[in-house]
Formats: structure tokens, sequence, C-alpha cells
């Protein structure tokens, strides 16, 4: 495994030992990575001078890397065209201040692969692919499809398991699939906490160059504290601030204030979630940040333009409790703690406990 890696890396040395050198662990994806939404203009297309000054806010803002046409930006309501459109105007205007994780999720492995050709030249850092969608395929047809793009991707490959709208990708076949050198992290959004641990246990001793992202900001803090090594995180397109604390926080263990804001982190994201179909409520909370956003490609009936401005509202109280935004003229109802924060509290209590009885904290 550790000759391989120095076809792909052939500026990095391998020890006697077969151990990973330090340069290669500092190119390891790590931190929060923002799954941004696409400002569209009145008719519906990529406004490119808003997308340009929205990436430019999210770095100001402190965060880790950028992670265009992801779900959140509704990578499945453009053009192939438009896609490596919108990763071309990222690369660009990010200019290699953080790192590009394009998503390079196409219908098949022909096109998959064109557009990691593309990414590489546009100069992301890595591709995320999702396992493949609509038929619901086995572990071995998801072997299959990552392995051939594996071998035959010009850039770096994160894996991306979301199985709430695509085939699941198991640990055997994560751990089968991280033999493969350009495969170098996954991205995991089932939020399930145990599956991450399977996952780290499974591949971080052949690999610990590996990178561990959750896409679940709702258990981020259990996340970092059992390994994960990071986020992508719809949320950060919104409070990039909070997100970057939040990760500082937990990777400094002051977890009381880490938790506080977990807490504070989960009611928003809760909001935006379950508010309105995926991914409108983001785009509210976007807008409320100060950007054109424009309407989705999604129609809208009528009921549900009620309803985004009942989410407008709830997330524009949210937004100023953390001073992000003025109080609305009508005021804001008094905050009370919910069931999920008490759940989430016995969560990372037990995982706390576990790490302090192993010695970890």
């Amino acid at each position: 495994m550790g000759s391989s890696l120095s076809k792909t890396h052939p500026d990095l040395t391998i020890s006697a030992a077969g151990g990973i050198s330090s340069l290669l662990m500092a190119d390891k994806i790590t931190g929060i990575l923002t799954p941004h939404m696409v400002p569209l203009d009145s008719r519906g297309g990529i406004d490119e001078s808003e997308l340009r000054r929205y990436v430019d806010w999210l770095i100001d803002r402190g965060v880790h890397g950028l992670y265009p046409n992801g779900s959140t930006g509704e990578f499945i309501r453009f053009t192939a065209e438009e896609r490596r459109r919108i990763v071309q105007i990222v690369c660009h205007q990010a200019a290699g201040r953080v790192p590009v994780l394009a998503g390079a999720a196409e219908a098949n492995v022909r096109e998959t692969i064109a557009a990691c050709e593309a990414y590489a030249g546009f100069g992301a850092r890595a591709v995320a692919i999702v396992s493949p969608f609509y038929y619901r395929l086995g572990p071995e047809s998801v072997y299959a499809y990552f392995r051939e793009i594996a071998l035959a991707s010009p850039i770096d490959v994160t894996l991306y398991n979301i199985p709430m709208f695509a085939s699941p990708i198991d640990v055997p076949t994560i751990q089968r699939l991280a033999e493969f050198e350009r495969v170098v992290g996954i991205k995991d959004s089932s939020g399930d906490l145990a599956f991450m641990m399977r996952m780290i246990a499974a591949v971080r001793p052949s690999r610990p160059e590996f990178s561990f992202l959750t896409g679940w900001e709702a258990v981020l803090v259990p996340m970092l504290l059992i390994g994960a090594d990071g986020g992508t995180h719809a949320t950060s397109g919104v409070v990039p601030e909070l997100t970057r604390m939040l990760f500082d926080l937990t990777a400094k263990r002051d977890l009381d204030q880490a938790m506080k804001l977990q807490y504070r982190l989960l009611e928003l994201f809760d909001s935006m979630l379950y508010s309105a179909d995926f991914p409108e409520g983001f785009r509210v909370a976007v807008t409320l940040r100060g950007f054109a956003m424009g309407d989705s490609r999604q129609p809208m009936s009528s009921t549900q333009q009620v309803d985004r401005e009942k989410l407008r509202k709830v997330l524009h109280c949210l937004l100023a409790d953390f001073g992000y935004v003025q109080p609305p003229a009508e005021g804001c109802p008094v905050r009370r703690n919910s069931e999920k924060e008490r759940e989430l509290s016995q969560i990372v209590g037990g995982v706390v406990e576990e790490l302090r009885r192993r010695g970890v904290l």
C-alpha cells in the first residue's frame, strides 16, 4: 500500500517501516467544507457575480474548504455543462485559498470520469462521488462502479454515502475501495455514529491519511470526538462562523462551549431541514445573510410560498439571536430546550464517558 501512494504523490517519502510521511498527512482533507448553494438570476441561470461574492464571503468567515455540486447545491437540477461551469467559477474564485472538493456525480461511469477530468483541470483538490442513484444496487455493483472510477480518475476521489438518496456503501465495500490509492476519503451523511466508528476501525489502521467526513451537522461534536476529520455541512453555508467555531472548540476539547453551540446549531439545522422541502430552507437562510439566491428551479405551489414565508420568519429570529441580522419588528418567541437537545446531550455524554474510560480524554 505504501509504495502505491508514491505513484500519485511522487514528492512524498515513505519510511522503511511503511509509514506515511508528514507531507501526505498535511494534504489530508480535514475541517469544515461547505456544500454551498448556487445563486440564480431572474431567468433561472447561474448568477456568476453573486456566486463569486458568496465564495469570498465563505472563505473570509473561516470555512476550511468549498464543496460545489453537492446535494445542497442542487447538482441534479443543473445540466452537465452548468455543473462544470459552477466548479470552474468556484475554483477560479477560491484561487488556492482553500481546497475545493467538487461533486462529480453523473448518471454513469463514463460521464463521471469525464467530470473528474474536467475538475482536475480546473484545479479542484478532489472530487466527491455519490454511489449509483435511482437504481438500488447491491454491494458488488457499488464496488464495481467505484473501482472503475478509481482506476481511471486523474484526481483524488472521496466516496459519498447518502443512503436516503442513493445505493448505500457498506463497511466491507469501503474497506475494499480504500485499497485504491485514488480513493482518499468518504463523506457519510447517514448521521450514524456506530457506522462512522466501524468505518474508521476498518480503514484507518492501513490508511491513516484517509479522510472521514460527516455530512450530518446535528451530531458534529460526537462525530469529531470519535475520530471524524471534519464535515461537509449545509449549515456552514449559512453560519460559517459558527460551524468553524464549533470545529475549533471540539479540537481544543472545550466540550462545554462546543456542546452549547451544538445545541444552537441543531435548532437552526432542524428549522432549515424540516420546515420545507430540502434545500429550500437553506436558500431562505442564505438570503437572510444578504445574498440574492433567486428562486429554485423546482416550482413551488401557492401553499409552499406561504410556508416559505413562515420559515423565513423563524429563521430571521434564529439568526437575530446569533446576532447576524436585526430582530424582526414584531419580535421573536422565547426559546425553550427541545427534546432533540436532550437526546443529543445523552449521546455526547455517552461518547465522552467512553473516551474517558479509554484514556483518550
